[in-house]
């Protein structure tokens, strides 16, 4: 993948470049917990119990995962949907067994629904919420880190929890009780392929942004600054000139900066998943998957198609009634 000057000029990544205009074009107030836009191209100790493969969503033909972790039956006034909470992230197991205990989600809204997409609740504003009235910013007070993995991805009936932006969320911290589960649609193995170049593309230039954000790099820091200017004000002989400069720079500086980074591929059972059952892959590596939904998936495709308000609100509530641990 090339990188040219220009494209790293304008790079998001350079926040000595740009942090005065993003945090004033930032629209996430603190405390909005949201999953990422569909168009993108934000404790006590529970008994493990074994997912109940057999029982696995046929119709809808997902695969089961074979994942240990802890069941909760969701009643909805839609019907009844069953998750498994996964214990290879065991902070969001505990954080959301704690919360079932307490009774947190009863009576919340499914507040945010994205036909081929998501369906999103866990907001505690949402409880007997007005008709009209904007949602999506409450939370019990606290975040959670997040447990990104690369085995636990967005397929169809992924569980996942939302979290603020990255410009005020940098490390990718999970809400500590607004989660979603996947909807999605199927992707085609050439848009993984460009999902992926387009995942690692960001990374890299991240990577390089940092480097030239650390004083320790100051000599190529002002080699980049001066090249930069030379950009900026001369004509198109010295634009050219610094372009070609450029590339040199990073060929010398990428090694260095990219040190230890491996890049992401999609695995073949996720190419498998993704393109026959589908998912919300541009996702992946960004928000924290914790469980999967292990029957009444129905369900939740009901509650996809729902019709919403503008904002993404059903016209017409959907009450989580009650959640409990089962056996």
């Amino acid at each position: 993948m090339k990188i040219t000057f220009f494209t790293f000029l304008i790079s998001s990544s350079l926040v000595f470049m740009n942090a005065s205009c993003q945090a004033a074009n930032e629209e996430s107030k603190e405390g909005n917990e949201q999953t990422a836009s569909e168009n993108t191209s934000d404790n006590e100790e529970p008994d493990n119990l074994v997912a109940d493969t057999e029982n696995s969503e046929n119709e809808n033909n997902i695969p089961p995962s074979g994942m240990t972790g802890v069941k909760i039956k969701m009643k909805t006034n839609m019907g009844d949907i069953t998750m498994l909470l996964y214990d290879e992230t065991p902070l969001h197991r505990d954080n959301f067994v704690k919360l079932v205990k307490e009774g947190f989600y009863e009576g919340l809204l499914f507040h945010r629904v994205i036909k081929d997409f998501m369906i999103q609740g866990g907001d505690p504003e949402s409880k007997d919420a007005a008709p009209g009235t904007q949602l999506g910013g409450g939370g019990p007070g606290y975040t959670i880190p997040n447990e990104i993995q690369p085995g636990l991805y967005h397929k169809k009936g992924a569980l996942s929890a939302a979290r603020q932006g990255d410009q005020v969320n940098p490390e990718k911290r999970s809400s500590g009780s607004q989660f979603y589960i996947v909807t999605g649609k199927v992707t085609s193995a050439q848009q993984l392929k460009s999902m992926a170049q387009t995942a690692n593309q960001k990374m890299e230039d991240q990577l390089l942004g940092a480097f030239l954000q650390n004083p320790e790099n100051q000599e190529y820091i002002d080699k980049y600054t001066e090249l930069q200017k030379m950009y900026q004000t001369g004509d198109a002989a010295k634009q050219k000139e610094a372009e070609e400069a450029f590339v040199k720079l990073i060929e010398e500086i990428k090694p260095i900066a990219l040190a230890g980074y491996e890049p992401f591929e999609y695995t073949e059972e996720q190419i498998a998943t993704y393109t026959s059952v589908g998912g919300t892959p541009f996702l992946d590596n960004n928000y924290t998957v914790f469980g999967e939904v292990i029957e009444g998936m129905d369900i939740v495709d009901q509650i996809g198609v729902v019709e919403t308000a503008p904002g993404d609100r059903p016209k017409k509530d959907v009450v989580i009634l009650s959640m409990e641990i089962i056996e």
